[in-house]
């Protein structure tokens, strides 16, 4: 076997390992689509699974191609849910004002949860 031989069987191999890959990823993307969608009813998503197992290829071209703009909208909602639960969350950690923190720390000290050397040193930071 000579060198250029050996280049395009490398070639191919990867080309083929790039094929492979690229279906997975489009596999995965439409069973998790299937189960975001909650138009779907439980039939659809058992019939659409039941295709993807016995015609994979098919069945995912199908699927991209019949309902590739709705996966779409339904992988963007969920990003936009996502990204204001994250920001709420930090909203509410990051919010949280000086006084509110010398508030919450009277509070546990008198509770006695903390001493009144720790309510000290957290005053001291919160007005820092």
């Amino acid at each position: 076997m000579s060198l250029w031989e050996s280049f395009w069987m490398i070639l191919g191999w990867f080309f083929w390992a790039f094929v492979f890959v690229a279906y997975l990823m489009a596999l995965f993307s439409i069973i998790t689509d299937v189960f975001r969608d909650r138009e779907l009813g439980g039939w659809g998503k058992a019939v659409w699974l039941l295709f993807l197992v016995f015609l994979p290829f098919l069945t995912a071209l199908v699927y991209l191609i019949a309902r590739g703009k709705g996966m779409s909208e339904r992988a963007h909602e969920a990003a936009g849910r996502q990204r204001d639960a994250t920001e709420s969350y930090i909203k509410s950690v990051a919010a949280a004002s000086p006084s509110d923190e010398i508030a919450k720390a009277a509070q546990l000290r008198d509770a006695g949860t903390i001493t009144p050397a720790e309510f000290d040193a957290i005053k001291a930071r919160a007005l820092a």
